[in-house]
């Protein structure tokens, strides 16, 4: 099957735990909850596009460690997997995510094959040069730098998803390198102030892409499109349990609603929709609408027909 959509990040098993507060140093709390599930912000994204019908490719490195029930929920989820590669001698990523009680975060990320995928020397550009858009989100900088310089020249739109990784494994001087082959940036509120200042920018909102999109939580989000600013509205759904997962799965409404049609403000409002089931149970991808289930909760805060 040819894509639609093409992601580059991590497979990762993560352990989601909650706490009333964090900790101060060397002080210990009780963890409240515990579970593990499969994450990573390349699987959350490609997982929950294919489930909303997206054709999507999952290009990543894993390690022989990871388990096999995972491979095969992925399987199942309908993502293309011709560049989903198991790498000998690593161990797949792990994150160990900790929320407090107002479902702020912390997390402690093992990068694995992912992170080295230069160093390990595998070339991932099949799929990528098949889609009408791919998305790099958390993944080594120079290796997906050297995809894109690869992949650019057949048309598609080239989305830059940095992540937590912004505030560590990009700078002033890779993240500008990367934005001369993307057409998209996505970031969250905290993750914008890094944006800016590796770009040596004033605001989020300068960053001279077609367009800039910065999630803010409760808050809802606000995008940059062809020099236009706009507010994209939270779509309420039911409680909120975890906020793990929300952004990816934000960012794979988007690519749902360009995939059955929409603009690019109705999009990104399907991607808040797609976020507000995420959050309502543990685990990034737990609670995965359908796409009719999603333009249901979303229709109102879409323009009338």
């Amino acid at each position: 099957m040819k894509p639609f959509l093409t992601v580059y990040g991590h497979v990762t098993v993560d352990s989601i735990m909650t706490v009333e507060d964090f900790p101060k140093l060397n002080t210990t709390v009780d963890i409240t909850s515990k579970k593990t599930f499969l994450g990573g912000t390349g699987t959350n994204i490609a997982v929950t596009a294919a489930k909303l019908g997206v054709p999507t490719a999952l290009c990543t490195l894993v390690g022989k460690d990871l388990p096999a029930e995972y491979r095969k929920f992925i399987e199942d989820s309908g993502v293309i997997m011709d560049e989903f590669i198991t790498v000998e001698g690593w161990e797949t990523s792990t994150a160990i995510v900790v929320n407090d009680s107002n479902l702020d975060q912390k997390v402690l990320f093992f990068q694995g094959p992912q992170g080295y995928a230069a160093q390990i020397g595998v070339r991932m550009t099949k799929m990528a040069s098949q889609s009408k858009y791919v998305h790099f989100c958390t993944g080594e900088p120079q290796y997906y730098i050297s995809i894109m310089k690869a992949v650019h020249s057949a048309g598609m739109k080239i989305a830059i998803d940095p992540a937590q990784e912004v505030h560590r494994l990009w700078n002033s001087v890779n993240l500008p390198e990367a934005m001369n082959y993307a057409d998209y940036l996505f970031c969250n509120r905290y993750e914008a102030d890094s944006v800016i200042r590796h770009l040596g920018i004033d605001s989020i909102g300068d960053t001279g892409k077609e367009l800039t999109v910065c999630t803010k939580g409760r808050e809802g989000s606000t995008a940059y499109h062809d020099g236009q600013e706009f507010n994209v509205p939270l779509v309420k759904g039911g409680k909120e349990a975890d906020a793990t997962g929300a952004g990816d799965s934000y960012r794979a409404g988007f690519y749902a609603g360009l995939y059955h049609g929409m603009s690019i403000r109705d999009s990104l409002v399907m991607g808040s929709a797609v976020a507000s089931f995420t959050v309502e149970k543990k685990g990034a991808m737990s609670n995965i609408p359908t796409w009719e289930q999603a333009l249901e909760r979303a229709k109102n805060y879409l323009p009338k027909a």
